[in-house]
C-alpha cells in the first residue's frame, strides 16, 4: 500500500526545529485546507477500513476530531470525543499516560462506549505510541473492542505501533 497516498505528501508541510531542536514538525493544515487532499485523506482512511465493522469511531483531541467525524460520518457510525482534562461535561473516566519528557490525560464520558461496541480510534498521527495507548486503554475499560487504529501519518522512526500491541494499525502516509 506504500506509495497508494502519496499526493498527500505534498501537501504536508514540514517545519524543522519545531517545537525544539532536531524536531521536524509535520504540519497537516495545508492538507485541511484544500478540499481535494482533504477528501482523499478521509476516503483513504475509510478505505483502510472497508473490511473492518464499526459501531463508533474515536477521535482523539485535537486534530483527530477533524479526521474522526468525517471518518464516522462517511460509515455511518457514531463518533466519540477523547479530551484533555477538564474539558467533558460529565462523569469521566480518565487515563494518565507518559510522554517524552513528562505525563499527559485523556478522558472519556463513562457512557461514551457500550460493552462490545467495535471501535475504530482515528488520529492524525502515530508519533511514540502513548497517545494511541492510552486512548486504546480507555475504550477497553468501557468494554469496547479495538476494530483499529486509523492515522493520517506515521512517524515510524519512534516506533509507536510497538506501544500498540497486536492491533490492526494502518496509517496513510510513513514518514523515517
Amino acid at each position: 500500500m506504500a506509495g497508494r497516498h502519496d499526493k498527500l505528501r505534498d501537501k504536508v508541510r514540514e517545519i524543522p526545529d519545531y517545537p525544539t531542536p532536531g524536531v521536524n514538525f509535520r504540519d497537516i493544515t495545508p492538507l485541511l485546507g484544500d478540499s481535494s487532499s482533504f477528501t482523499s485523506a478521509v476516503d483513504g482512511l475509510v478505505e483502510e477500513f472497508a473490511d473492518v465493522t464499526v459501531d463508533r469511531v474515536v477521535g482523539v483531541e485535537s486534530r483527530g476530531f477533524i479526521f474522526g467525524a468525517a471518518v464516522a460520518y462517511r460509515i455511518g457510525a457514531g463518533f466519540v470525543p477523547v479530551r484533555k482534562p477538564g474539558k467533558l461535561p460529565w462523569a469521566v473516566v480518565r487515563e494518565e499516560y507518559d510522554l517524552e519528557y513528562g505525563t499527559d490525560k485523556l478522558e472519556i464520558h463513562r457512557d461514551a462506549i457500550h460493552t462490545g461496541e467495535r471501535i475504530l480510534i482515528v488520529d492524525d498521527v502515530l508519533a511514540t505510541g502513548g497517545t494511541a495507548a492510552a486512548t486504546a486503554t480507555l475504550v477497553e475499560t468501557l468494554g469496547g473492542v479495538i476494530a483499529g487504529l486509523g492515522f493520517l501519518l506515521e512517524l515510524d522512526d519512534l516506533n509507536g505501533r510497538s506501544r500498540l500491541g497486536e492491533r490492526l494499525v494502518r496509517s496513510l502516509l510513513h514518514y523515517g
